[in-house]
């Protein structure tokens, strides 16, 4: 529109009511979601999706470390070793299943309930070696003689750990189980004897409310 002055009116097109649709949802949007965090102790037991969580890892190493220092195996190393604690390193512990189960979070917690039970030493595994190897080195070069830490003076791990997980899933309709069953073996490392083997396992029922037993 034109006036008698010679001043067009804004022409509010396509392109400005699309605009401003765009905005209305982006504020809509914006109002109506709402998020809540709330901070829980991490030994709290929380179980959303039924997978493999932290509270399962914990547990499963807990208990089968338990069940592994009571085995007659400690007694019999220690009486032929002049009473010393047996060393032992943590290997690899292998996911066989299709969920994604982080095993690295699994093997820290296998490590903490071997040391924290105080009748087992546990030595780096290769990757923390490295970084160790590497300090040494630049300790030679760099450290005060008072200060610097010997070479070759690393502690020889008696025994090695490994093991594997295990998934098998089972659903229909609303109805699902998972099952876990997690198996670690403890081998002599200069004779490759096994000297003990473990397994525990777990089951979950995971339902909506209408199939709940």
């Amino acid at each position: 529109m034109v006036s008698s002055m010679g001043w067009r009116a804004p022409c509010k097109g396509p392109a400005h009511i699309g605009l401003a649709l765009l905005a209305a949802v982006l504020l809509v949007a914006g109002c109506g979601s709402s998020k809540q965090v709330s901070r829980i102790d991490p030994a709290t037991p929380v179980d959303l999706s039924g997978r493999w969580n932290d509270t399962d890892s914990r547990w499963v190493a807990e208990a089968i470390i338990s069940d592994c220092l009571a085995h007659s195996w400690t007694t019999q190393h220690m009486q032929a070793n002049n009473g010393d604690v047996p060393v032992l390193i943590v290997g690899a512990v292998r996911n066989m299943g299709t969920e994604q189960i982080p095993v690295g979070t699994f093997l820290a917690d296998i490590e903490r309930a071997l040391i924290n039970s105080g009748r087992a030493r546990v030595v780096a595994r290769p990757d923390e070696r490295e970084d160790l190897r590497l300090e040494r080195a630049d300790q030679w070069a760099n450290a005060s003689a008072e200060t610097v830490k010997r070479l070759g003076q690393e502690l020889g791990a008696d025994y090695m750990m490994t093991g594997t997980i295990n998934t098998i899933s089972d659903r229909v309709e609303g109805k699902q189980v998972i099952f876990y069953q997690v198996d670690l073996m403890l081998m002599d490392i200069e004779t490759n004897l096994k000297v003990w083997m473990g397994q525990h396992k777990i089951k979950k029922y995971i339902a909506r409310d209408r199939f709940k037993p």
